[in-house]
């Protein structure tokens, strides 16, 4: 008798996003299984960052379904979204952090706002999870007091102080110089690999993708759908699409960061 499958932590079924009802990105389906780590990609415009906050409940599908652990993401039924909530975790581009808090207090706050938990506790947790992450020492100092690559290791904490075993990251090594980069998909595969946490990004760091993916989500601005999904290498050596293989093989690579420059600008101002 053959065990039974273990149903996707996350199941897309032809969704598509955008704002207002327009879609910028549609055809959007994938399941993705508990561990695995996924990687959102694709050039400006693509709508991935859309993508990702439609995932975690801040948009609206334009149509479609979402579902996180066999659950649909409604947002019109807030007591179901709240609990939805207390089962994933977020780390937002650039880490945002409170600037005026400590990173002890940072990670608090997801214990704050989803348990009745003592202080005491909350922050037994909270030095716990930074030192998860490499930061056991520095729970005391402001965000403005550590670098861009530690931000990020303690946006992560944040995201994981609630033992959410599915985490979303966006743009996670945006800013950081290479080493610093690659030390943080390190932590990503450790914590992966340790903890059996589910990870989703959006990423356009190639070295990332092919170091930590076990598959890449391929969305074209071009044609504004999913064009498509599979392990990083397969794709970029047998894709139909002869620019998901020049995307990864970065053959085009100029262009590649002409878009990520423009995105950040964009990103920036907005």
């Amino acid at each position: 008798m053959n065990a039974a499958i273990e149903p996707p932590i996350i199941r897309l079924v032809d969704v598509a996003v955008g704002f207002t009802g327009t879609a910028i990105m549609s055809g959007i389906s994938i399941d993705v299984a508990r561990g695995e780590i996924v990687a959102i990609c694709g050039g400006s415009g693509s709508g991935k960052t859309t993508t990702l906050r439609t995932l975690i409940g801040l948009l609206p599908t334009v149509s479609g379904r979402i579902e996180l652990e066999g659950r649909s993401l409604d947002l019109d039924d807030a007591a179901s979204l709240q609990g939805l909530r207390r089962r994933y975790g977020v780390m937002y581009q650039l880490g945002a952090l409170f600037g005026a808090m400590s990173l002890i207090e940072n990670v608090c706050l997801p214990l704050e706002e989803f348990t009745d938990l003592p202080r005491t506790a909350m922050i037994a947790i909270a030095r716990a999870k930074l030192a998860l992450v490499g930061l056991g020492d520095d729970g005391h100092k402001l965000p403005s007091e550590i670098s861009g690559g530690m931000q990020k290791r303690a946006a992560i904490a944040r995201a994981m102080a609630l033992d959410p075993p599915l985490v979303f990251l966006d743009e996670p090594s945006a800013g950081l110089d290479p080493v610093t980069s690659a030390d943080l998909d390190q932590l990503l595969l450790t914590l992966n690999r340790s903890l059996g946490t589910t990870f989703v990004l959006v990423t356009h760091e190639l070295r990332s993708i092919f170091t930590i993916a076990n598959r890449v989500v391929m969305l074209d601005a071009r044609s504004h759908r999913m064009v498509a999904v599979g392990a990083p290498t397969e794709l970029r050596e047998g894709c139909a699409d002869p620019w998901v293989r020049g995307f990864l093989k970065a053959e085009n690579s100029t262009q590649l960061a002409t878009e990520a420059i423009s995105a950040e600008k964009t990103r920036a101002t907005s």
